[in-house]
């Protein structure tokens, strides 16, 4: 069984309580027993996570080695140049190494849901959307490699994970597709 969830923002990744008690967990919202992540987001993102009954189907999804694609949509702030969607699209230095090549573009404004609570407004300073597709997922990749390009992120939604996609869900819904048992790949 595969299990498309649309997580909403504050909500841990996991099933088992929030330790220091600040927010919900996904035993809020999925009743399904013997299901686990494949792969996360962290409390701040919103959008597609994945949960599945299958081992092998959860390694495959979530290890890099795979290359499974992630989609976000990320608002940051201000305008970004053409020199800072390329730098993000290169592959830019972190503390722990450079990242792979992104795919990246700027893209209108989506129609979302309303984020609770919202983002912060800066009348002074404009926001951007970008769409961002990267294949390796290291702990809140986007949010830093938009900082490191001067590009700050305020929202954070990934949409997409390989084929599967966000469409349709609202935040806390989840869809089960039934499929069949995977083997796992040499």
């Amino acid at each position: 069984m595969l299990v498309l969830f649309n997580k909403p923002y504050g909500v841990l990744s996991q099933f088992t309580s929030d330790p220091l008690g600040s927010g919900g967990t996904l035993r809020d919202f999925i009743p399904l027993r013997g299901v686990y992540p494949a792969g996360r987001l962290d409390k701040d993102s919103e959008g597609l996570l994945l949960l599945t009954d299958d081992g092998a189907l959860q390694h495959r999804i979530s290890h890099p080695r795979h290359k499974s694609w992630k989609t976000y949509w990320t608002q940051v702030e201000g305008r970004p140049t053409d020199d800072q969607l390329e730098r993000l699209r290169q592959g830019v230095i972190l503390k722990d190494g450079p990242t792979r090549p992104a795919r990246v573009r700027a893209i209108p404004e989506p129609d979302l849901w309303p984020r609770d609570p919202p983002i912060r407004f800066r009348q002074s300073i404009p926001t951007t959307w970008i769409e961002i597709a990267i294949h390796e997922g290291r702990n809140r990749q986007v949010r830093r490699m938009t900082a490191a390009v001067d590009l700050p992120t305020l929202r954070l939604v990934r949409v997409a994970v390989g084929d599967w996609r966000l469409d349709g869900l609202r935040p806390g819904e989840y869809r089960v597709l039934n499929q069949p048992r995977s083997r796992a790949r040499s």
